[in-house]
């Protein structure tokens, strides 16, 4: 298994170019499975989840190319709607999948999927919202048996009880091929939401109000190929400006899209952080000497605090002044996290889903686990800015979600290797 070893102590500054988001990403080529032709995707992050994306794709029979930063899918010759467990068990968000089979093939047969163990994701409004357009499901045990009737899906009006990104996401694809329209309320606003409404839009759909609690999908024949540019990723910007944080750093990310960061942005200046947006989607961060204490930072759906940052946010107020307070309002475990930190020094209280994080004057090194990808995340920031040297195991969970973590941290001044057997070697292939 790969490692990162982590020497702490040193100033991080300079430019970044933020990766395309691993959250919009994968659902705009999981809908590539739905479209007849060739598409080609753009700004798509070199990433382990995004891997097991494309092994998905060859699985149903598209053709996918990768070079550098673009991905081209054509699933003219798509056949099958089955997706084995092995397949489904590598990632989380596999089951966006189901939408785009049923559009494309008018069944799914798949199983839950994998990933990092944060707490449940439940499918029941995936299924709920599908049955809404007339698809008949089964379940059996894991396993999930999806059909469209003889007449196709039909248009409904559904109303999510949760705005989940993945139902909502599930949904809008599906709803793209039914007959008539379907209104989605409660729907998830993420800006995720919106690029994947943009993908499939240029492909043939017809959907409005992405974005907004309303979407409203008017159904057509069929979806063509397309071309796409997969927007900045907004948790790993938010990732790369605690880093530079957290050591009293100066950072210039370019490709930041800052419009999609309010929330974080608002909480960076509340350290004491001076954040300066210029021309484009350019994002400016100098830190303080010592950082200041948060006021409570509670997670919740787009626009509020997202989840995917809560963890940083703690790396960060560990080393601050005085006590910050962190309330997880979306995932039941997803602080995860607070034990590793507190192996290097941090001061954290957890009662429940609150954690109580007194900030220390520093940390120390020590050898942690990282158990899921914002949590590897968060010890890895941790890390940079403790005294002595951090080993960080399990770092297969930050390449889900991170690209080239370390080199690009070691751009910016970090003492920061990686080792192990798991590298990703020169043909883009993971080792065992």
């Amino acid at each position: 298994m790969a490692l990162f070893v982590v020497r702490g102590g040193r100033r991080l500054e300079g430019e970044h170019r933020v990766q395309g988001a691993k959250n919009s990403a994968l659902p705009v080529l999981a809908a590539a499975a739905a479209v007849r032709g060739q598409c080609v995707i753009r700004n798509c992050p070199d990433l382990s989840d995004v891997k097991a994306t494309l092994h998905i794709l060859k699985h149903l029979g598209c053709k996918v190319a990768r070079e550098g930063e673009i991905v081209t899918v054509d699933s003219t010759a798509r056949s099958g709607c089955a997706i084995p467990r092995r397949l489904m068990r590598e990632m989380r968000s596999s089951i966006v999948f189901l939408g785009p089979l049923l559009a494309a093939l008018g069944c799914a047969e798949l199983s839950a999927p994998g990933g990092c163990e944060i707490g449940l994701r439940p499918i029941d409004l995936h299924l709920e919202g599908l049955r809404a357009l007339g698809v008949e499901i089964a379940e059996d045990g894991e396993c999930l048996t999806c059909r469209v009737p003889a007449g196709g899906m039909r248009g409904a009006r559904f109303s999510l009880s949760f705005p989940s990104v993945g139902a909502t996401e599930n949904l809008m694809i599906a709803a793209c091929v039914a007959k008539g329209v379907t209104v989605i309320n409660n729907a998830a606003r993420e800006p995720e939401i919106v690029d994947l409404a943009a993908f499939l839009n240029a492909c043939g759909a017809k959907i409005h109000g992405a974005g907004e609690g309303v979407i409203l999908v008017e159904g057509v024949k069929g979806l063509h190929g397309a071309e796409h540019t997969v927007i900045p990723d907004r948790i790993t910007a938010v990732t790369f400006l605690a880093s530079a944080a957290v050591t009293g750093g100066e950072v210039l990310l370019r490709r930041a899209a800052p419009g999609h960061m309010d929330a974080t942005l608002t909480m960076l200046e509340q350290t004491g952080c001076r954040l300066r947006r210029e021309r484009g989607d350019t994002l400016h961060l100098k830190a303080p000497a010592r950082l200041r204490q948060l006021s409570t930072v509670r997670t919740m759906p787009y626009p509020g605090f997202p989840t995917d940052a809560q963890a940083v946010f703690m790396s960060m107020a560990a080393v601050a002044e005085g006590t910050s307070i962190f309330s997880e309002t979306i995932f039941e475990n997803r602080f995860r996290h607070v034990a590793e930190l507190t192996r290097m020094g941090a001061k954290i209280r957890v009662e429940g889903r609150v954690a109580v994080t007194e900030g220390a004057v520093r940390l120390h090194g020590a050898k942690v686990n990282a158990c899921d990808l914002r949590a590897g995340a968060a010890l890895v920031v941790a890390a940079l800015c403790a005294e002595g040297t951090s080993v960080i195991n399990q770092v297969h969970h930050i390449d889900r979600g991170c690209e080239r973590f370390e080199e690009n941290l070691r751009l910016l001044g970090a003492n920061m290797i990686r080792e192990g057997n798991n590298a990703t070697d020169k043909n883009g292939q993971e080792g065992s």
